[in-house]
């Protein structure tokens, strides 16, 4: 059979789903020219990450902020507001937190602190302290999993049941359900689970490789770096466990005032 006899028997036996290709195809761009059309966002990753451009432009997030609304879960507050939002994340304290609340205080900067259940058995003077200091004490969970692989709502509640439960023994106080994944893994799934439980999840908008206690990086060059990514409606990450964070705050705090920043608390833009 010559090539043009086999196109043609091929044509004759699937002319059917050949036409109904032709309609869907050219529907399609109907949409678009009209402007209906709607890209699918579909996570693709299990670790939350930033892409920054310019100095002190908003970076953007692997995973959009209108995708993350959805689950009622944010990374970044108002753009067009020079408001920080500041946020610590501690699993165990190791003497700088003291140091931290003090500069707080000293500037009147309300704080976000994301605990672990480990944290808040060792250290409940602190946690204590930052409830009657007004600040937020949210759930970092229980025991710091990989998040990404929590697949059930059961297993999310286990996490953060036992740290709700803590902080209303040692304050008296119902925590918030604001939540943050540990390491920033997270899952599609693990978002709705949490939505559903009642939780906001909170990524951040700024950080910096501050976490490793043996590795602690230069003050200035520290320094420096904040500076240069702070942003508009920054929700910015720290780790109270640094000795570095505890001794740059009070520099840190002061120059971003001075650059017209003012200090904000997570609720003003959170479902809670």
């Amino acid at each position: 059979m010559k090539l043009s006899e086999r196109i043609l028997h091929y044509l004759e036996r699937n002319w059917q789903i050949i036409a109904l290709s032709a309609v869907c195809f050219f529907l399609v761009l109907a949409m678009i020219a009209a402007g209906q059309a709607q890209t699918v966002e579909v996570f693709s990753c299990s670790d939350w990450g930033l892409s920054f451009g310019i100095p002190n432009a908003a970076p953007q997030g692997n995973v959009s902020a209108e995708k993350l609304k959805e689950y009622d879960a944010y990374y970044i507050g108002d753009k067009e507001s020079k408001t920080i939002y500041l946020t610590f994340d501690a699993g165990y304290e190791n003497g700088y937190t003291e140091k931290i609340l003090d500069t707080l205080k000293k500037h009147d900067v309300p704080a976000a602190f994301f605990l672990v259940q480990h944290y808040l058995k060792t250290a409940p003077d602190l946690v204590k302290r930052m409830a009657e200091e007004g600040h937020i004490v949210a759930n970092h969970t229980a025991s710091h999993p990989d998040m990404s692989k929590i697949s059930t709502a059961e297993a999310l509640k286990e996490e953060l049941e036992p740290v709700e439960t803590l902080y209303y023994e040692i304050t008296g106080q119902e925590m918030k359900k604001i939540y943050r994944p540990p390491q920033g893994k997270f899952s599609e799934i693990n978002l709705k689970h949490a939505q559903e439980l009642g939780y906001t999840t909170v990524f951040w908008s700024l950080a910096y490789a501050d976490w490793n206690n043996k590795k602690q990086p230069d003050p200035q060059a520290a320094i420096q770096k904040l500076n240069s990514r702070i942003h508009n409606g920054a929700v910015v990450l720290l780790h109270s466990t640094s000795a570095t964070n505890a001794e740059i705050l009070d520099t840190l705090l002061t120059q971003w005032k001075e650059q017209g920043y003012t200090f904000g608390t997570l609720n003003d833009f959170l479902n809670q």
